[in-house]
């Protein structure tokens, strides 16, 4: 069994609640827009991690993290990359993936709309954690946690971080 930690869309973004679930997952998995390298970097100091580079990201990003990446765990076969698209309606680059990889669970980020859905066409999960900072237009700022268990995804939950653009401690005491 793996405590999979899932966000995406930091933007430069690191809160000590975020830390605060990295430490009881056994891996972190960042579906890009990091923003700042210092975000992977403590988040890599708490868990192993797993990411990818998106848009926003510079070349330090991108010489440090895959486009796509690409792994299984407890039997299940796993697909990250930024942009993918709407669910069910990828982009070419990424329907080509799916064909070519069949992952069992595919993940992105970019849209900062959390989703998590199963695609009948495809016999897959398609997961998107919304966005864990708080930069761009989503309301709630959002992550995943869920568990890699004998082939199975089990226990799925979303964390909510507070609202966007405010800290954690603000939303909670009601100064927004």
């Amino acid at each position: 069994m793996k405590k999979i930690l899932l966000l995406s869309d930091t933007h430069g973004h690191i809160h000590e609640s975020i830390l605060k679930y990295a430490q009881e997952a056994d891996e972190i998995w960042h579906a890009g827009d990091i923003g700042d390298l210092k975000v992977t970097d403590t988040l890599a100091q708490i868990k192993p991690l797993r990411s990818v580079y998106g848009n926003i990201d510079g070349n330090n990003a991108r010489v440090s993290f895959p486009e796509n990446n690409i792994f299984t765990v407890e039997g299940v076969k796993f697909l990250i990359t930024h942009i993918g698209g709407t669910a069910g309606k990828y982009t070419p680059r990424v329907r080509g993936l799916l064909d070519e990889i069949k992952p069992d669970v595919f993940i992105c980020g970019h849209s900062h709309i959390l989703k998590v859905m199963h695609i009948k066409g495809r016999d897959m999960m398609h997961l998107n954690p919304g966005a864990a900072g708080i930069h761009g237009f989503h309301q709630i700022r959002t992550m995943l946690r869920f568990e890699v268990v004998q082939g199975k995804l089990q226990n799925m939950e979303v964390v909510e971080l507070g609202l966007r653009g405010k800290s954690l401690a603000q939303t909670v005491q009601g100064t927004n």
